[in-house]
């Protein structure tokens, strides 16, 4: 591995490392070098996540932290820096959904929804960097999501919350560029997760999604492991403020392949 690429002897703190795709983030992380604090709002569910990255011969430090509560946030975040003495790389993982038609979202969905993805991450970045800018180094990977891009039916307050999570990428960019931080957005498209898995046991669904990928092809969770580890180290220093999509194409905007015409007679 180019030694731009190796993150040996960094820290990172990956939250929503209990399981899916932040405990991916958490073990490619781990694989190039880093140290890693994972968080959860259960220590207990982070069981597996300690036992992987010690498993790769790094240091894990299972914390828990609710993203929708500031003190915990803090408590959080604090704890990862007295231990390890420094804080690299964030990648602001955490999130969550509820699917309805916009016409049945609740007051209490929208809140849910937008205070974990969007104000959550916010100050999870707030307080990590607070302890980058003194040193003059930092990374910060929010994670957004294919829908920081689309809008999909169903998906209103999340995709208001990763849209924002877009804008909020730039915004913290020129914010803490001059302190050497770069923050950029990593965009998964359709990966298998807990919070979608029931979309995938439709297969007529699956076909349909499938047609619209220009590689044909759902995301598995490795194809995100060199984007994750590209924006934690020195190989992306020189780049900030950007959405990185990890989409297989859909994004292109490719429609359902259009039915051959019938053979001339």
């Amino acid at each position: 591995m180019s030694a731009s690429f190796d993150l040996t002897g960094k820290v990172a703190l990956v939250t929503g490392a209990s399981r899916g795709l932040g405990q991916t983030f958490a073990r490619a992380l781990a694989a190039a070098g880093a140290h890693i604090a994972g968080t959860s709002r259960t220590l207990g569910s982070l069981e597996s996540f300690q036992k992987a990255i010690e498993g790769l011969g790094r240091r894990a430090l299972p914390l828990e932290l609710d993203v929708r509560d500031e003190q915990s946030i803090r408590t959080a975040v604090d704890a990862a820096f007295d231990v390890f003495g420094k804080i690299d790389i964030l990648v602001n993982n955490a999130g969550c959904n509820v699917r309805k038609p916009a016409a049945d979202v609740t007051w209490d969905d929208w809140n849910l929804i937008v205070d974990t993805n969007l104000r959550g991450a916010f100050f999870v970045a707030q307080a990590a960097a607070k302890h980058m800018v003194p040193r003059g180094y930092g990374r910060i990977i929010n994670i957004g999501s294919v829908t920081s891009m689309f809008g999909f039916a169903g998906l209103a307050p999340y995709g208001a919350s990763r849209g924002g999570i877009r804008q909020l990428t730039m915004s913290l960019a020129d914010d803490w560029g001059p302190h050497g931080i770069t923050v950029n957005c990593l965009a998964p498209g359709w990966f298998r997760t807990e919070q979608n898995k029931i979309l995938y046991e439709d297969k007529e669904w699956v076909d349909y999604l499938v047609d619209r990928i220009p590689l044909k092809r759902t995301g598995k969770p490795e194809d995100l492991e060199g984007a994750v580890v590209f924006l934690a180290s020195d190989a992306s220093a020189y780049i900030t403020g950007q959405t990185l999509l990890v989409d297989g194409g859909i994004t292109t905007g490719a429609t359902r392949a259009l039915p051959k015409p019938p053979a001339k007679g």
